[in-house]
């Protein structure tokens, strides 16, 4: 007997994926598009969202640790850890060819031993802290330090990058601040005779709303969440991209609550009349927000449901006002699809209080991911 469908389906459209990156890499051509797959591509799928990209014409993959980068190596594009290696980590992302960061002067020298005893040369991308103040050389240590990097023996400088903490916002003061401390950086280097290949800065938020560095000298940019059809909460959206995920559930049961009855966890709903209520079989394990309760909807039949009381782990009740011949068994559409009144990932993170990034990557790991190729 065929197993049925899982009760929650995260339906992931990779025609539509590989059009929103033709998209990108038009509006920054002639630059590169590295595709940032970090986290399993955001939890929808290394394997899957990184084959169709490549099919694409990715011109690299970056991750944020060694076992994506070992995953990622399989589709013959090159592979860049973002931010550091642990000391662990540098004899097998070297023996597989991965891109190495280099975030300062020390860990260079572990990479040009680690290179030199495995007999090879570390292809790295030298990480400038700009402003972001997370990790990499101080942009003040750059024109001093880099040099030294550069004269190491096994050490190849492939490209050099940074990364913005406010690019979502449209004409960022600092963000503007940080794209010309990294041009001069560039441009001082070259003078000395050190000529980085790849350079790149825009992420998602700065290909939306800084143009400037998406051109030269710049040669890359890089995208994670638009490649998706998401965006940042705030800011300019200059592309025009579509949604390629769509989260659908199924109506478990249809009952009629009298009056007065409460509804979850807490009884922060009760019935002010007789309800045709719907009971969803989904909840905060499968990635519903727990800020949908007595906020948000659901949609069923195209129309928008409310969710009653409480979000739970596995279930979430809705009023069927809206939609009086459902029953047990219709599909209901959590979030995503281009239906109208469908609610989208930006709309669950309003409600959360938080950024796209963090509801696409809480859909849970026993949601079933299928693959689709609609466009």
């Amino acid at each position: 007997m065929e197993k049925p469908e899982s009760r929650v389906v995260l339906d992931i459209d990779l025609g539509i994926l590989a059009d929103n990156f033709n998209r990108i890499s038009q509006a920054v051509s002639p630059l590169g598009v590295i595709v940032v797959l970090k986290a399993n591509a955001y939890g929808l799928g290394m394997r899957e969202v990184a084959r169709a990209l490549a099919g694409a014409g990715a011109a690299a993959i970056a991750t944020a640790e060694l076992d994506e980068a070992l995953e990622a190596v399989e589709f013959g594009l090159p592979v860049i850890i973002l931010g550091t290696v642990l000391p662990e980590e540098l004899e097998p992302a070297l023996a597989a060819g991965v891109r190495i960061p280099v975030a300062g002067l020390e860990e260079a020298r572990k990479i040009s031993s680690a290179a030199l005893a495995l007999g090879t040369t570390a292809k790295c991308h030298l990480v400038v802290d700009t402003g972001m103040g997370r990790v990499g050389i101080r942009l003040n240590d750059a024109p001093g330090m880099i040099p030294q990097i550069a004269s190491l023996p096994g050490i190849e400088l492939e490209g050099m990058y940074s990364h913005f903490p406010t690019a979502y916002i449209g004409g960022d003061e600092n963000t503007s601040a940080q794209i010309e401390a990294f041009r001069e950086l560039a441009a001082g280097l070259a003078d000395r005779g050190i000529h980085i290949p790849w350079l790149h800065m825009a992420n998602s938020d700065a290909i939306n709303n800084f143009e400037e560095a998406c051109r030269a000298p710049f040669t890359h940019v890089r995208t994670g969440i638009n490649l998706y059809g998401s965006f940042d909460i705030v800011g300019n959206r200059r592309l025009h991209l579509r949604p390629v995920l769509t989260m659908r559930a199924r109506l478990a049961q249809v009952r009629t609550l009298p009056a007065g009855s409460s509804i979850g966890y807490g009884r922060t709903f009760r019935c002010p009349c007789d309800m045709r209520v719907g009971t969803v079989a989904a909840g905060y394990a499968d990635g519903l927000p727990l800020a949908l309760s007595n906020r948000g909807s659901l949609l069923i039949r195209g129309r928008a449901c409310p969710v009653l009381g409480r979000v739970s782990m596995d279930y979430t009740t809705v009023a069927l006002d809206q939609v009086p011949g459902a029953e047990a068994g219709d599909e209901v559409i959590c979030v995503g699809g281009e239906d109208a009144g469908a609610n989208s990932v930006e709309t669950w993170a309003n409600l959360k209080g938080t950024h796209p990034y963090e509801v696409i990557c809480s859909i849970g790991s026993r949601v079933q991911r299928k693959y689709l190729m609609r466009r």
